[in-house]
């Protein structure tokens, strides 16, 4: 017995995702501020989770200084790992509070001790919980002179189906899920480690998940946002992003690990053929057909078309150095390229397997997505502020939407008229108005976020 109890710590030691398997994930989103609040501005200094024992676990903060411009919107205040248990609620140390009066600010008195938040909750093994906050103004600053923060917390009812929308975080090891009406974050999953490409099945209301990291696929029901379905493929695979057949029947990851893609029955996650592409292949697309997929080897230089029906590769094209991701028009008839190592962006036939035409872009493009109500090129970049709108014949930029940092995944969804943008930067999901070009949301989410894919998609 000793000895595998101190097998089981050295195995928890070196493997951190082992030893916080006990763990579940707690993200405390702080709801707009009340008009009444337009004036006042404090700094948190710390938050923790007090257990019904009352032992306290500090959480990472993500907003100290709070105010009428730091929440207009929905924002992520804290979050952190708990031990799996029951809690009493949370505890915010106040460090400084101020209100703008016609004579300047007014510096509040604060709480010598920390503020308790009495608030119930229990955690699981590989469970988080979101909670919003809703600063009660009224009570909480009192006299005109001093501050004690007064919170309302609530755990919100998840999205209904057809709203909903996912935003893979690697580097948290997490999904968001946000309601694309309410554009606010209403619950997070905890899901494998490097969780990055997402393909999404409508109909069946399924998302699958490339777990980079663990070598895994994942399934998760739209409805009830759990996971439902895992697949391992082989070690070293490292899947980084998935695409889907039209009919929802087959499931393709490409894995940078081992330069193979992967097939799967998209019911069962049930593994079925494995065969070898280029180098370095990061991502994948179906044609609107479902008889080719396309495989984008990085490393290589080159595109691996595969026909679907026998497995097999029928077709190598060299490219561009190191093309990142492609994208096809409303009519399937036109395959765009960017490339992660040349400034321009390729236009295929994908029935000639012919390049008809090259487009110079600036350089770091590193997100593309066509709008196919009106057939535009999306093309944004990381480091960008702006992403820029091309004209599919001329392939010259007719407009841009300004955003407040960069794009390294874009979705459209046709039934909001509505862009989304992924800023690795922000760690935030941006989502524009097409008809205008005009950001109107912003939502916080976990680290390195990497993909976004919501219900209405086009």
């Amino acid at each position: 017995m000793p000895r595998i109890l101190l097998a089981l710590l050295v195995a928890c030691l070196m493997d951190p995702a082992v030893a916080g398997a006990a763990d579940g994930g707690v993200h405390l989103y702080l709801q707009p501020l009340p008009a009444d609040a337009s004036k006042l501005t404090f700094t948190i200094a710390s938050i923790s989770a007090v257990s019904a024992t009352g032992t306290e676990y500090p959480l990472a903060l993500s907003l100290k200084d709070v105010g009428a411009s730091e929440a207009q919107r929905q924002r992520l205040l804290a979050s952190g790992r708990l031990p799996a248990g029951s809690y009493a609620g949370f505890v915010f140390t106040i460090k400084q509070a101020a209100l703008k009066r016609d004579r300047g600010e007014v510096k509040l008195v604060v709480p010598d001790t920390p503020v308790r938040l009495d608030f119930p909750f229990a955690t699981a093994g590989q469970q988080a919980s979101l909670f919003w906050l809703t600063l009660k103004y009224p009570e909480s600053v009192t006299d005109g002179f001093s501050f004690s923060p007064v919170f309302a917390a609530v755990a919100p009812p998840g999205p209904i189906a057809g709203l909903a929308g996912f935003v893979t975080n690697s580097g948290s090891n997490t999904i968001t899920v946000f309601d694309k009406h309410l554009m606010q974050a209403v619950s997070v999953i905890d899901t494998c480690a490097g969780p990055a490409g997402m393909a999404l099945d409508q109909r069946r209301r399924r998302l699958y998940v490339a777990c980079s990291k663990d070598d895994e696929i994942q399934s998760i029901d739209v409805a009830t946002v759990r996971i439902v379905e895992r697949t391992r493929v082989s070690p070293g695979d490292r899947p980084r992003e998935l695409a889907l057949t039209p009919d929802g029947r087959t499931l393709i990851s490409a894995n940078t690990g081992s330069n193979s893609v992967s097939f799967f029955d998209a019911a069962s996650l049930t593994r079925q053929e494995r065969i070898n592409v280029g180098a370095g292949p990061g991502s994948v697309v179906i044609d609107p057909s479902g008889r080719r997929a396309f495989v984008f080897n990085t490393l290589s230089s080159s595109i691996s078309v595969i026909d679907i029906a026998s497995r097999s590769v029928v077709a190598t094209l060299s490219t561009d150095a190191a093309p990142l991701r492609g994208q096809f028009n409303a009519r399937g008839n036109r395959l765009y390229v960017i490339h992660e190592r040349s400034p321009y962006m390729t236009v295929l036939d994908p029935g000639q397997l012919t390049v008809v035409a090259r487009a110079r872009l600036r350089i770091g493009v590193t997100a593309i997505v066509v709008d196919r109500i009106r057939d535009l090129v999306c093309l944004g970049g990381a480091n960008d502020t702006a992403v820029e709108f091309y004209d599919p014949n001329a392939l010259m930029p007719l407009y841009a939407m300004k955003t407040r940092a960069g794009a390294s995944h874009l979705a459209v969804d046709g039934e909001n008229n509505s862009l989304y943008m992924v800023s690795p930067g922000a760690r935030s999901l941006v989502v524009g108005r097409l008809a205008d070009r005009r950001v109107v949301s912003e939502i916080d989410v976990g680290d390195g976020p990497y993909w976004v894919a919501v219900m209405g998609e086009k």
